[in-house]
């Protein structure tokens, strides 16, 4: 196997891309004067959760993710189908939990908050 390809076998495999962009979101967000010592913090914070259980540093509040939520939900049915969700996940920059849910599962706001 070729180095670039392994390369990017261990990327993917340990979701290097994805802690890039979401601690990229994070930095154009906040616009820290100290974008290192940011960088490092949010890293500890993750650290943390992920060694506790607790929650992971987020981009965006319950009430960004309720509003979210509601422009989905265009016709106010407490639920969006797997293809929204898919959608706003990718938008996000986040992978979708396929492995779990069926096409013809149908997402709730609680649910939409948990994988988000």
């Amino acid at each position: 196997m070729d180095r670039e390809v392994e390369g990017r076998e261990y990327l993917a495999q340990h979701k290097i891309p994805e802690l890039l962009y979401h601690l990229s979101a994070l930095l154009l967000y906040h616009r820290p004067d100290r974008p290192r010592e940011f960088l490092i913090k949010t890293l500890e914070k993750i650290k943390f959760a992920k060694l506790t259980g607790m929650e992971y540093p987020n981009l965006m509040d319950e009430s960004n993710l309720d509003a979210m939520f509601e422009m989905l939900d265009v016709a106010g049915q407490g639920y969006i189908s797997l293809a929204q969700y898919k959608g706003a996940l990718e938008s996000l920059g986040l992978s979708s939990q396929d492995e779990i849910y069926k096409e013809t599962d149908l997402i709730t706001p609680i649910v939409f908050k948990q994988d988000v």
